[in-house]
């Protein structure tokens, strides 16, 4: 492909990156693994970027991976087989490692290992007749991406099982009745709700938001202790930070926190 595999513009402070393959209903390549860890890395870095989206081009979000591929890889060996799974996890880590909170922005389907992506995200925002498979079975093999953990997170275990041993089709309504999407939106507009969404983490505490991010995270996999401790070693460095000096001064003042001013001067484009 000439053009770029993940499409890059600025909104304001929100970064939309778009998995442009749509031939292939955005399906994952190394290419793809490889260009989404480095723009959330450089995004990481720069100051003037408060969100990101994730969304995939010509309708679907991802299609989860290359069949055509996934049949290739039968006769690597055992290690290069384990290789190729974990540029995947790789790119899974780093969307969840990325200190900027990241919405997945879906439409059409997103499935196999396209829907652990989604999963990853921080925030969903999903089209009403978006469609969500753990379609694995159905080719033989068994989900990866960390997509059981996500769904386990979400479902019952009895119905996360059925869904996988099954591969059955779940919509976005199916999803947001779970509680797993933050917003439902109509067709051809999840895009569009996700910036709104994006618009909302603007102007915010950069280092106050990683810390919020980084217990979100952890909440489901700890235990209430070692998640309070969690809390109070963040809750520390966050009391002697310019950030809370700001945000209480304003509060006292009665006047709206300004975390921007307190962020590096960027030298990239806007």
């Amino acid at each position: 492909m000439t053009e770029s595999i993940v499409l890059q513009r600025r909104q304001g402070p929100v970064l939309v990156l778009t998995h442009n393959n749509p031939a292939s209903r955005n399906a994952l390549s190394p290419a793809f693994y490889a260009a989404l860890q480095q723009a959330l890395q450089a995004a990481a870095q720069d100051d003037a970027i408060d969100a990101i989206i994730l969304t995939g081009a010509g309708g679907h979000f991802c299609s989860g991976g290359d069949l055509r591929q996934l049949a290739l890889r039968r006769t690597l060996g055992e290690a290069e087989r384990l290789q190729k799974i974990e540029a995947l996890h790789a790119t899974i880590r780093s969307v969840q490692a990325c200190p900027k909170p990241v919405i997945a922005a879906v439409e059409g389907a997103a499935a196999g290992a396209g829907m652990s992506l989604a999963l990853a995200c921080d925030m969903l925002v999903v089209a009403t007749n978006a469609v969500f498979s753990a379609a694995y079975v159905k080719v033989g093999l068994s989900p990866d991406g960390g997509a059981t953990a996500f769904l386990a997170e979400r479902v019952s275990r009895q119905l996360m099982t059925q869904w996988c041993l099954t591969g059955e089709r779940i919509s976005g309504a199916q999803l947001h009745g779970f509680g797993a999407v933050n917003r439902l939106a109509e067709p051809g507009q999840a895009l569009a709700q996700a910036l709104e969404l994006a618009a909302q983490c603007s102007g915010g505490p950069h280092q106050a938001m990683a810390a919020i991010k980084a217990l979100c995270l952890q909440a489901p996999h700890q235990s209430v202790a070692d998640q309070m401790a969690m809390e109070a070693a963040l809750m520390v460095q966050a009391q002697a930070s310019e950030e809370s000096r700001e945000g209480i001064a304003a509060f006292l003042e009665k006047r709206p926190a300004d975390f921007v001013r307190l962020r590096k001067p960027t030298t990239g484009p806007l």
